[in-house]
């Protein structure tokens, strides 16, 4: 990651606070079919070293922007082996979570970045034409973003003439001397997270942006949801009809998606039925960007034992139940340990026998754990602890019963006050005696 100072395509200026700078991204170019046609029966897309030079992108000045490095673009003149150096102008659209970009390397954050050619079209019989690429950066973080980007095209013989000498040897578009590939910025699109968690009966809201240049116009919003290979659409516009298409607990601000361009859905009263793939489909009359968001249902469980004081007598059996309740997804962990107080350490336990799962009929899941002592074997005073594991918790549950020691009835009492009094007093006598 890189970034640049000045750029040949400047933005404008940017607001009090704000910096224009270049950022670089190491990419991948992934040769597939052109979209829309099909590829060849047992082909696979390859990929080819490339790098991505967003020019006139605006981060914030924190002050500390003096000792970015340069990026300087290649001096040889390339060939179909080199690295393809994209030069993207970011005068028209905005670049969505750029300081993000440009701070990834000193985050720890890894920058997944490919380019693919999106459509060409030709202008004519000459070797002119306007190529579309899409750049799909995706942060380990969770944010994603897609970049329409447009090649300039020849629009007289003149240009025609000038461009056949620098075509790019791989892609055979126009190029700079230096061998870059110049495009321009005409749609983006982001979503700030790939994963979402929530609970049972709150509400998420699954963030969806784009922006589109002056020469761009909304087509159509669409949100659909994907699980267990079945597809629902949950949110339908488009522009210029009466109003959306949507489904019940879905929410999307239709002026907003007009006006500041943030397309994101919410959702309320979440349910286990809610979980699922969402994706956000953003559509203009030539190109199409989509995010795609999981969300995930978790609900922690509650977690109880019975009976929690246990006094044994003698030849007797007990057990010991860990109720287990109310829990999302499927998959718990359920453990027994035993402490003494002669050993402060917990011993695991194995004579544990459980339920099968239960389903609620809200979807969660509940089972019991139940665990049997005898006092034949087990030793007072003692702790036994049932411990819960689950994705939901941020730590295991832990829970416990005491095994408190036989206490003595009156006839015992009795009898053991009359032995130790038998003894005493023979004892006493022989020594009386000596």
């Amino acid at each position: 990651l890189f970034s640049l100072p000045k750029g040949p395509a400047r933005a404008l200026a940017p607001a009090p606070g704000f910096r224009s700078v270049d950022i670089a991204l190491g990419c991948s170019y992934v040769e597939e079919a052109v979209r829309g046609l099909p590829r060849a029966i047992g082909s696979s897309p390859s990929e080819h070293p490339a790098t991505l030079v967003l020019r006139g992108v605006s981060v914030t000045d924190d002050g500390n922007l003096d000792d970015i490095t340069e990026y300087k673009s290649p001096e040889e003149n390339p060939d179909s082996s080199s690295p393809i150096v994209f030069e993207a102008s970011a005068q028209s659209v905005s670049i969505p979570h750029a300081d993000s970009l440009l701070h990834a390397d000193c985050d720890g954050e890894e920058v997944n970045c490919e380019i693919s050619l999106y459509s060409s079209q030709l202008a004519d019989e000459g070797p002119c034409h306007t190529s579309w690429f899409m750049a799909t950066l995706q942060l380990s973080g969770g944010i994603s973003i897609a970049l329409v980007l447009r090649s300039p095209h020849c629009s007289s013989q003149k240009e025609k003439v000038e461009h056949d000498a620098t075509l790019h040897p791989k892609l055979r578009i126009p190029m700079r001397k230096k061998g870059t590939v110049l495009t321009t910025v005409e749609f983006q699109s982001s979503s700030h997270n790939t994963s979402v968690h929530t609970h049972l009966g709150s509400s998420v809201t699954l963030d969806c942006r784009f922006a589109l240049a002056p020469s761009s116009s909304l087509s159509s919003l669409q949100w659909r949801r994907q699980h267990q290979g079945s597809g629902r659409s949950l949110f339908w516009y488009q522009v210029g009809s009466t109003g959306p298409t949507v489904q019940p607990k879905v929410h999307v601000d239709v002026k907003e998606v007009l006006g500041s361009g943030d397309a994101s859905l919410r959702l309320q009263g979440v349910s286990v039925g809610d979980e699922g793939t969402y994706i956000c489909l953003v559509s203009t009359t030539q190109h199409q960007a989509q995010h795609i968001i999981r969300l995930h249902v978790v609900e922690p469980p509650r977690v109880h034992i019975i009976p929690a004081v246990v006094s044994f007598e003698r030849d007797m059996k007990t057990t010991l139940v860990c109720s287990i309740v109310g829990y999302y997804p499927l998959d718990v962990s359920v453990s027994w340990t035993q402490k003494t107080p002669e050993d402060d350490t917990e011993t695991p336990l194995s004579n544990v026998h459980f339920s099968s799962h239960r389903q609620g009929q809200d979807g969660t899941y509940s089972i019991t754990s139940y665990l049997s002592i005898s006092s034949a074997t087990a030793q007072a005073p003692a702790t036994y602890s049932c411990h819960v594991s689950h994705v939901a918790l941020a730590e295991p549950i832990s829970v416990s019963a005491h095994l408190k020691a036989p206490e003595q009835t009156g006839l015992e009492g009795l009898v053991g006050g009359f032995i130790a009094t038998v003894l005493f007093i023979v004892v006493l006598f022989i020594v009386l005696r000596r």
